[in-house]
Parts: C-alpha cells; structure tokens; sequence
C-alpha cells in the first residue's frame, strides 16, 4: 500500500445552528436540497464529532449506500474527522458500505463508532432524499441519550473545522494521508462476506444453488447490496449468473423506490407470480438492512419469516446451539411469540428502531431479533440484514428441502397463523396525523368492555417500554387496542419519512384452525379495517380514502 502525505491547513468557519436537525429512529434524514443548504452537514458533523469528545487515535467507519450526494458528503466527512483530530477512517471503495457492513467492520476492527450516508428505503436522486447516522462502537445504531446529546449540541454550534485539501481518492484499495489522519480505503464487501461464511452453512448452499433444480432471483433494486449479492450468490454460492437483478448500485435507484415490499418490487413480485417462476426470490432496500422474502407464487410476510427463522434457527451452523431469547418490535406481529413459548426462551416487545434491540443483544439475552417492516438480523451484527435474512432461508431450504410455501405452511399448521397487514397513509399532513393520534389517545381510558361487532377490546394504551438493561423509558411508542380472541390493532406515526407524516396502521388476527387458515390477509382481517375507521376516523382526518401502501 502507498501512503500520499497531503499539505494541508484547518479551516475554522463560523456558523448559526439549524431548527431541524433532530435525528429520527435511523439517524438525521431530510430532501437532498436541505443538505445542500450552505453549512447544514457540517453543523450536523461537527455536532456528531463534539459529542464524542476526544477523537485522538480512534478509528470511525465511513460508507453510505451510493445515493445522490453519497460521494461529496463522504469528502467533507473526511476532511471535517481530520481536523477534528480523528485517527483513522476506513472508507468504503467507491464510498459504498451496507449497513449491516458498516456494524460488520465496526465491530471487527473495534472503532468507536461509523457513520452512515442513507435515507435507507426513502427515494434517491437529486430530488430524493438524504440521510446521516451516526453507530456507536457496539456496531448498532446511536440510543437516543446519544441522538439527543447531538441534536443539543447542533441548537447552539458557533463553529465548524474543516481542513482545505483535495479530494480523497475513492477508487483505489489503500491507505492515503489526510493531514495526520490515516484514510484507508477497503473493500467493501470481504469483511461482511466471511462473517457470513462464519455463519451458514455455505457447502450446502451451494450445492442447492448448483443443482439447476433450485433457482433464485435476488432484487438489489440498484441500491447498495448489488455488489455483495453479485459477490455472494453468483461467485461465492454458485448461483446462476444474471440470478441478481439491479445490481449496479445508482444514485437514484434507478428512478425506483428501493422499499423492499409488494407495491415498489413489484418487478420482483410479477417475477415470482409469473410463468415459470423462479423457486426463491428476495430483494433488499436502499442500505441493504432489509428484506422481503417470496417463494414461487408466495409472499412471505415479515412476521411470519422472524417466526419461522427463529423456529428452524438451530439447522444453521451459527445457530446451532439454540438461542437466548428473540425479540420483536412492538407493531411486529404475536407468531415469534408462540416460537418461543414452545422453545421455553423469552420473548421481547420493544418500540420500532433497532437501537432498542441493541441492549438486549449486548446482554446476551435476545439472539434473534426482528421488526414487521421488513428488518430482521440477529447478534452476529447490531443492525438488521438484508442479505443474512436471505442467507438463513437459503440455508432452511437447502437442509429442508422443501419449497418456501411448504414451510410457512407448516409452520402455521404447528403454531397458528396470525393474519397481519400494515396500512401506511403517506405523505398526510402534519397537523391532521397529530390530530388523529391525539384523538386516538383521549380514547384510550374508554376503550377496555367496549364491543364492536363479535369483538371486544380486552386493552387499550400507549406502548411505554422500559428497557430490561439498563432501566431506561421509551413512551408514547404507538397506540395498542388489544381483544379478548388475541388480535390487535395498532396506530402509530412513523419518524422515517422525510415529507408530511406516515400514519401506520397495523392490524392481526390469530387463526389456530389450519382449515381456516388459506384466506387472503385483506379478507381475513376485513372486520378489523373497518374498527380501525371506526375507532381513528382515518379516512375523515386523513382525507384519504385508501391507504398508499398494503403489506
């Protein structure tokens, strides 16, 4: 490797801090055109870098999922750790790094932290959107006592560092000089392909993938994991080559929308529900944390994939010895549970962001952990995994040797089916989703006896969770109504979007009758939409008359 000293000077440049800059559940994201306002990373950097103190000798990841704007704000994170005193960055090639590689190198080489360019599902392109988040040195994303010190510090930031130099070189493997920080840039895939391999059961993979049996179509919806699926299903696992699809990361995603779900990989789903389909399909979100998992002609809903993961863990090498406990976010449906009733382990109900699995996996008492949109992972990282998810059925159904189908379908048959769908009204303003909510909390002490048709709430609050760690409270996590037959409702706002507010609203129904259990979702939780309009009013407080996305 060769190592290019740079002359260079520590610019120190005035600033008045922004209004806005709160970080959400996955980090700080907002319209390109806002980070592209004169100062505003900066401020968001230098506030990051204030908050963590000495950066003397420390080593911070850096990476981001190849957005528009991924590459100019990589160079002036750069150039802002090294006047900021920091040691070592290693940088993704091309500026390239997944999430879950991020947490990967992270931990591997013990850095204090990484910090990560994505908007993760949220459109790209130069009208898309943008987002930072900072990881601490667990490899998870920052908990809020974190996110909170930084977004006190941006409310009053006087001054920002910056050195003047030149562009750092991006394509190149090797370490350079900037300033007295050391810039090493990696390959961006190899750390995270043989923790993999570490994990599964890669022989038996490949075997399955080689049969000419078994085919795979795997979506990278032309976001960050293109290079990883191209690295480890065509190269490494043996998969036909063209198996991956979109695999050239862009920045803007093609013109798609990299959400991992029925409506936006609608290629992928028509794919699967065409003439001779493929046996397996799965596609990835924007940072690749995500992931949606299909068989021919059947879509696997995220809840039942954590359940069923979870259920069949000790197959796969990693996994062998059982788990600890598992844990769910709060929206995610009750099927994990029943798992891990069965298994005699313990079941978590956290609120919605992988910062809340973070402590549980620290202490060794979750080891699978999963989220209804889309997100599942386990302790080998401390962030959800696209490609792991991918990986572990891959893994399932090469030991199995039965279809996907066939495997939830007995899955249900051995633990129940709970129905369940997520209804997100996008886009809706501010003040009518606010509104709607607090008007679903004045509701709350009146519910409980209540009937509505063969239905009656057994419970109704809003989720407050206090951490089994280290004690901490979370409130006002979203709106529960619960029945006295096991099913739910659930209303909340979601804090990843970048325009207006989400509204989401979740609805289960637990069917243990395997004879019932072939019904459409949309048709077996009928009932339950139409309580969840009578109870919130959506349609009259939102204005819209159907929900933007089903899944």
């Amino acid at each position: 490797m060769t190592s290019l000293n740079i002359s260079t000077n520590i610019r120190t440049f005035a600033t008045t801090p922004f209004s806005d800059q709160k970080p959400g559940t996955s980090g700080l994201r907002k319209a390109v055109s806002v980070f592209q306002q004169p100062h505003y990373l900066e401020n968001f950097i230098q506030s990051i870098f204030d908050t963590l103190g000495d950066l003397q000798g420390q080593t911070l990841i850096l990476g981001g999922d190849g957005r528009y704007y991924n590459r100019q704000a990589i160079q002036t994170i750069l150039k802002m750790a090294a006047a900021n005193g920091m040691g070592r960055i290693k940088v993704g090639q091309r500026g390239i790094l997944s999430t879950p590689a991020t947490s990967c190198i992270i931990r591997k080489y013990q850095a204090m932290g990484g910090i990560i360019l994505s908007a993760s599902h949220n459109p790209g392109g130069i009208k898309g959107d943008f987002g930072v988040k900072y990881n601490i040195e667990n490899g998870g994303p920052a908990p809020e006592k974190i996110t909170e010190a930084i977004y006190a510090r941006s409310k009053t930031i006087a001054r920002y560092q910056i050195l003047d130099a030149p562009d750092v070189d991006l394509e190149n493997l090797g370490e350079s000089r900037l300033g007295e920080m050391v810039v090493e840039v990696i390959d961006s895939v190899q750390d995270y392909e043989k923790l993999m391999e570490s994990l599964f059961d890669f022989a038996h993979i490949h075997q399955l993938l080689t049969s000419r049996n078994f085919r795979i179509c795997i979506d990278s919806m032309h976001a960050v994991t293109g290079p990883y699926a191209h690295a480890l299903f065509e190269r490494r696992l043996g998969a036909l080559t063209g198996s991956v699809r979109n695999g050239k990361p862009l920045e803007d995603f093609g013109g798609g929308h990299p959400d991992p779900n029925l409506v936006y990989a609608h290629e992928l789903v028509d794919l699967l529900y065409g003439e001779n389909a493929p046996d397996f399909g799965a596609a990835s979100d924007g940072d690749g944390d995500r992931n949606m998992i299909l068989g021919r002609k059947f879509f696997v809903s995220p809840s039942d994939s954590l359940a069923i993961l979870a259920a069949n863990a000790t197959l796969v090498p990693g996994y062998q010895a059982g788990l600890a406990g598992v844990a769910r976010s709060m929206p995610t449906s009750q099927a994990v549970d029943r798992v891990a009733a069965q298994l005699g382990i313990d079941c978590y109900e956290t609120p919605t962001g992988w910062k809340f699995f973070g402590n549980l996996l620290d202490a060794g008492k979750a080891t699978v952990c999963g989220e209804e949109s889309f997100g599942t992972g386990s302790n080998h990282i401390r962030e959800k995994d696209g490609l792991w998810a991918v990986l572990f059925w891959l893994n399932i159904l090469a030991v199995r040797q039965q279809s996907v189908e066939e495997i939830v379908r007995e899955h249900w048959q051995n633990y129940g089916r709970n129905y369940y769908s997520r209804h997100d009204y996008e886009e809706v303003d501010v003040e009518r989703a606010n509104a709607l909510m607090e008007r679903l909390r004045s509701q709350i002490p009146n519910l409980k006896g209540k009937q509505f048709g063969k239905y009656e709430a057994e419970y109704s609050d809003d989720f407050s969770y206090t951490d089994p760690v280290d004690g901490s409270i979370s409130q006002k996590q979203g709106i529960r109504i619960g029945f006295t037959d096991g099913s739910r409702i659930v209303f909340r706002l979601s804090g990843t979007g970048t325009h207006g507010a989400t509204v989401r609203i979740y609805l289960e129904y637990y069917e243990p009758d395997a004879a019932k259990q072939n019904l459409e979702p949309q048709q077996a939780l009928v009932n339950l939409i139409a309580i969840a309009d009578e109870i919130a009013q959506i349609r009259t407080l939102t204005g819209r008359d159907k929900p933007t996305v089903i899944t």
